[in-house]
């Protein structure tokens, strides 16, 4: 059976595990604002940043999924595992799932389409779907090329390690506060952040682009995610690098690549030309 035909036939089952470290993790996000101080809220800002923005936006979306530039192999490797300190699950299964959504985007197949309901949408497909996350062989159908790399077959099996060791290392030298607010802080803010992009920016928000699913553009949602919100953008033009196209879009993560493109780190970049998408909006 499919990926997506197992995402939509499980609706009525829920996931046990994924639920409790849900509840538990968002325990812990509550309770670390009774142990607020400026070290561990700067600790927990540099870890969003290495996490949801070098991690999710800058690895596992635009590098790993739509190839949209190159990096040195270590490097890659580097963000894949802040993306894997998200709890979004491996590099296969993530990139594999979002190849899925823009091939069926908001049609039957979407796993998590805002059609199929809002809530479904930002968190019951987690919940409810049978997400496979340790199945890397059923995942390699949409991700071949990752799978042919050992170190990406191991991440995707054991993409909690790197959380694990961060967890301890934050209680090591930190203690509590810095464990619910690097861990359990961190990783609930991130979530629910990088969930907003498959249900907020495909439900509210402006059009640019004449796209055939719902994504819209949204400015709120991007600065949450490092540039991801702005959606319809992305889906007009995915292997873009860059998703925020006009100058008031900002998008960190494409100043980034940007900045690694301009010491030779990043090659290859693809980006979406300024003129050729304004007399596209221009014409529609």
């Amino acid at each position: 059976m499919s990926h997506e035909l197992v995402i939509l036939s499980n609706r009525q089952r829920i996931n046990w595990i994924t639920a409790v470290v849900l509840v538990v993790l968002h325990i812990g996000a509550v309770a670390a604002l009774f142990y607020a101080s400026w070290p561990v809220i700067a600790t927990t800002l540099v870890l969003y940043w290495m996490t949801t923005g070098l991690g999710i936006s800058m690895g596992y979306h635009r590098l790993h999924t739509h190839r949209s530039y190159k990096v040195p192999r270590l490097l890659e490797y580097f963000f894949a595992v802040c993306g894997s300190m998200t709890l979004e699950g491996g590099p296969i299964f993530w990139v594999a799932t979002h190849r899925i959504h823009h091939q069926r985007s908001d049609r039957p197949g979407d796993p998590h389409s805002p059609r199929d309901g809002a809530w479904w949408s930002h968190v019951g497909w987690i919940l409810f779907g049978e997400c496979n996350h340790n199945n890397t062989r059923a995942m390699a159908k949409y991700a071949p090329d990752l799978a042919k790399d050992p170190f990406y077959v191991w991440l995707n099996n054991y993409h909690w390690v790197p959380l694990t060791i961060l967890g301890v290392l934050l209680l090591t030298f930190g203690g509590l506060p810095m464990l619910l607010w690097g861990g359990c802080f961190r990783v609930v803010f991130g979530l629910h952040a990088t969930w907003l992009v498959n249900s907020a920016t495909h439900l509210w928000g402006p059009r640019r682009f004449n796209t055939r699913d719902d994504s819209r553009n949204s400015w709120w949602v991007a600065l949450l995610t490092f540039g991801e919100g702005w959606h319809n953008n992305h889906h007009a033009h995915p292997t873009s690098a860059r998703h925020g196209l006009a100058w008031y879009e900002f998008d960190i993560s494409w100043i980034q690549i940007k900045i690694l493109r301009f010491f030779g780190i990043a090659r290859g970049v693809q980006a979406a030309r300024i003129r050729s998408v304004l007399a596209e909006e221009e014409a529609a």
